[in-house]
């Protein structure tokens, strides 16, 4: 009855044992935080410090473009005062000269306006909105490095898991293998020396595998870092489809890439914006040179304690309004305006070298993109090629192993060989995919939809 009891309880022990881990696992598992493609790009895409930075800029020129168009519209103020008097005093209302102490009031409203300025407030806004124009493209170009930084995040942790896979793959064949050099030995047909060697082989596939599931995690990490996720969490990034069959396709044609990547790329367009504002301020500077036009109006009244009148009646009859129009025209300044003209020009050469600069850049990403490419398609058929003929060798020597026609060397060294080739056809399929993204995102067109492998 004891044993009974004591089995009892040691089962109920278990039991509890077994739920606890269940309701650990299942709570860890609803801990993770499970983050598909189109999920990560849409996180990249609020959480990126690039993006909000690009933003700012984008406001920062709406304010710029505002306040030039503000440039053409007239001013309007409205002033008010009010004055005591001591002694003797004139005014200038009455005309003669008062005794005592007197109270004043007035109030005027204005306006003014540029008629022409040499067409510098024109050069202003025309400067201001290439301004808001490259601000923009800048920013667009911004949203396809986040996109593109994704996609690499996952293309590498796709990558590293399938290593992963051929890595456990290969510790399963040698665990496997080892059992029946184990039968061998057992049954006297092979020398122990085959078996220590086998097992030196599983320990070696155990370290790979260890090694394979760091660089898994390492590659979890990468995206943590590019989404800007909290660290301490746990996530599960659930990889996209991608083809089982990657084609080479033809070689990209260079010249038309170069033509598409000219015609694409924003960055280079934003450059080209940068300049033609710079060539606007160049306008702008030399508008100094022009006589100025400008046009202004006031209307007001006024009070004074003098007369026996009430402050109604006096602002009623006291009303009185001016229209001006004044020229300007520049004689001397200085050399101020030759200098800001002078500078405005070097500005503008600054700009059209970062024209340049960006265009050479253009054309040797997508060179090189392409030259890539083709080395990439080159890559994966021969790996392709070099998987079929390890299988057939490691096929091969295992027969010979098996009939004692070969050493269990020869096996071994088969077996590296197999395994080097098939995680070489892993990494040469995601170069190809990768390369694929790269010219894409060179060449300018990496839309906001798009797809890894697609």
């Amino acid at each position: 009855m004891k044993n009974i009891l004591s089995i009892s309880r040691r089962a109920a022990t278990t039991v509890g044992l077994a739920l606890a881990m269940t309701a650990a696992t299942a709570a860890a598992q609803q801990d993770t935080r499970q983050i598909t493609f189109d999920e990560a790009v849409s996180i990249a895409r609020q959480q990126s410090t690039a993006l909000d930075r690009a933003r700012n800029q984008v406001s920062l020129a709406e304010l710029s473009v505002s306040d030039a168009k503000m440039q053409f519209v007239p001013s309007l103020q409205l002033s008010t005062g009010g004055s005591q008097d001591f002694g003797r005093t004139f005014s200038t209302d009455e005309g003669q000269i008062l005794d005592g102490n007197n109270q004043s009031l007035s109030a005027r409203i204005s306006s003014s306006v540029t008629l022409f300025d040499g067409f510098g407030n024109v050069a202003n806004l025309r400067e201001a909105q290439y301004q808001m124009s490259a601000a923009e493209l800048d920013g667009q170009r911004a949203e396809q490095t986040v996109l593109f930084s994704v996609i690499s995040g996952y293309i590498s942790l796709i990558e590293a898991r399938e290593q992963v896979s051929v890595a456990e793959e290969n510790l399963a064949f040698q665990e496997a293998r080892e059992g029946e050099i184990q039968v061998l030995v057992d049954g006297g047909t092979r020398a122990i020396a085959d078996l220590y060697q086998q097992q030196a082989q599983v320990a070696s596939a155990r370290v790979t595998l260890v090694d394979a599931r760091r660089a898994a995690a390492l590659s979890e990490v990468d995206l943590v870092q590019v989404l800007r996720l909290d660290p301490a969490d746990s996530y599960d990034f659930v990889a996209p489809p991608i083809p089982d069959v990657i084609e080479g396709g033809d070689d990209p044609d260079v010249e038309n890439l170069l033509t598409r990547a000219f015609d694409n790329r924003l960055d280079l367009a934003g450059s080209e914006a940068d300049r033609d504002a710079a060539q606007s301020a160049v306008r702008a500077a030399k508008a100094s040179y022009w006589p100025s036009v400008s046009l202004a109006a006031s209307y007001g009244s006024s009070y004074t304690s003098a007369t026996p009148l009430s402050v109604a009646s006096q602002f009623d009859s006291r009303q009185s309004g001016t229209l001006s129009l004044a020229v300007s025209i520049p004689l001397f300044d200085g050399l101020q305006s030759r200098r800001q003209t002078e500078r405005a020009r070097i500005q503008e050469y600054d700009a059209q070298l970062a024209v340049e600069d960006v265009r050479q850049e253009v054309a040797l990403e997508v060179r090189r993109a392409a030259l890539d490419r083709e080395a990439a398609v080159e890559r994966l058929s021969a790996a392709q090629a070099q998987v079929e003929a390890a299988g057939a060798a490691l096929d091969a020597v295992r027969v010979r192993y098996d009939s004692g026609a070969a050493t269990i060397f020869e096996v071994s060294q088969s077996q590296a060989d197999y395994v080097s080739a098939s995680s070489s056809l892993v990494s040469a399929r995601y170069t190809l995919v990768f390369q694929d993204e790269l010219l894409d995102y060179y060449v300018g067109e990496l839309g906001p939809d798009a797809e890894i492998g697609q």
